[in-house]
């Protein structure tokens, strides 16, 4: 476990995360619900999206109150083992 003083991030603090996928139209809905389990207070409306250029694949770039390192490790692990999700960054 890293210790606070170790941490470069210090918390809480306003973290963004994005998350890329295959272009389908409930992706946006899914992904902030899995966001919402690890961040009560996110809001989906702040989701930001953007196509591929061939729009087969979509970025979401969702913004968090991070409160800890706990928090945003538990966040993507869930995130990186969803099946709609390619990648997290």
């Amino acid at each position: 476990m890293i210790e606070p003083k170790d941490s470069l991030i210090d918390y809480p603090c306003e973290f963004p995360l994005k998350i890329f996928g295959e272009t389908r139209p409930d992706f946006a809905q899914t992904i902030a619900t899995v966001v919402q389990v690890h961040a009560p207070d996110f809001d989906a409306a702040s989701i930001e999206m953007r196509s591929s250029s061939n729009a087969r694949y979509i970025s979401l770039t969702c913004t968090i109150r991070a409160t800890s390192r706990e928090q945003l490790d538990n966040l993507y692990r869930d995130l990186t083992s969803h099946p709609m999700v390619k990648m997290v960054l």
